[in-house]
């Protein structure tokens, strides 16, 4: 079984020597959300942190790579991309057990539901149109100058991360699901030519990993920079559509049979657009190929959620099991589209 709990102790004299200024006593409080890697709010006398940290247990090879997360926020410290200030990395795991970084606390609101029914009617359009913004410069990033030009491998994305994701999907299988053996075949069989397109991609650009102003419309925040590497832009652009084309609610997080002209909400293919127009795109062929391994990706995901949930890994078991069953969903939703759209 995992620990529950970290040593706060050994946690605050590792931050009094290494992070500047850092002065116990300090107040440990651990997030709710996030499904990955467990994340804990310090409160000191003069500032607050954040530290973020592997979970316990046995992991899958390449997940939870919180030196990646402290890595890519870091070479965006000065670029138009908002991220906290990194200020320590340690990879030591006699401290804590894991990996764990320590980076600055930013105040905002983060919206897990989309709907924004939080926010007025007249700001929930521009919420929208600031996420497409964001998006954009996120793959606008000179990879050069960053120094990120080696955050990925080179070659093909899509074949790379299809690759990857069954092989994880494969290893957390706890039942066999149809839905999702007829889509990972699919996606196989369906790979575009390369494009040559390559840049800084999030890997779960959504709603809820973003954090706004209060008083505006603005980005203060990207967040859970996990699954971030050099890929392809369109990947991040189709899971923001495939998490609304879910059903409402915290579980579900998505936007299903809303009425969004009528509540303010943008459509999909408004935020495409508004997005293309950023990125100097006419617009985006065979998108259905995009949505679909969205939907592949993000369930496999979730496999590896459940199953740590079931192992006694899970930062959340209660609300991981909650979202594990979600799997077939998605696996559903993802033959669906390409029924709906003509992939097959």
């Amino acid at each position: 079984m995992a620990k529950t709990q970290i040593d706060f102790k050994a946690a605050s004299d590792w931050a009094e020597s290494n992070v500047e200024n850092f002065y116990s006593p300090a107040k440990y409080t651990k997030f709710n959300s996030g499904q990955s890697n467990p994340t804990y709010l310090i409160e000191t006398a003069k500032k607050k942190y954040v530290l973020r940290k592997k979970p316990e247990g046995i992991l899958l090879k390449s997940a939870h790579a919180v030196d990646r997360e402290y890595r890519v926020q870091l070479a965006l410290q000065n670029s138009p991309i908002p991220v906290p200030r990194m200020y320590a990395y340690c990879d030591d795991e006699s401290i804590l057990g894991t990996e764990f970084y320590i980076m600055e606390h930013l105040e905002g609101i983060c919206f897990e539901d989309p709907r924004l029914d939080v926010v007025a009617q007249h700001r929930r359009y521009s919420i929208f149109e600031e996420m497409s913004n964001i998006l954009a410069k996120i793959h606008k990033v000179d990879l050069l100058k960053s120094g990120l030009s080696d955050y990925g491998p080179s070659g093909d994305y899509f074949t790379r991360q299809i690759t990857r994701w069954t092989k994880q999907y494969r290893s957390s299988e706890t039942d066999q699901i149809k839905s999702m053996d007829h889509l990972i075949l699919w996606l196989k069989e369906n790979i575009p030519t390369d494009d040559g397109k390559r840049c800084l991609v999030h890997g779960d650009f959504r709603l809820d990993n973003l954090l706004f102003d209060p008083k505006k419309n603005n980005c203060v925040a990207v967040l859970d920079w996990e699954l971030s590497t050099i890929g392809h832009p369109f990947a991040d652009l189709a899971s923001v559509l495939m998490q609304w084309s879910m059903p409402t609610g915290l579980e579900g997080r998505g936007l299903q049979d809303v009425n969004r002209k009528e509540v303010g909400l943008m459509e999909d293919d408004q935020f495409v657009d508004s997005y293309c127009r950023r990125m100097g795109l006419n617009g985006i062929n065979k998108f259905e190929f995009y949505m679909a391994f969205a939907f592949f990706r993000m369930a496999a995901i979730l496999q590896g959620v459940k199953k740590r949930a079931l192992e006694g890994n899970a930062s959340n078991p209660e609300k991981a099991i909650k979202l594990g069953n979600l799997v077939k969903l998605f696996s559903e939703k993802g033959i669906a589209f390409l029924e709906e759209n003509k992939g097959f």
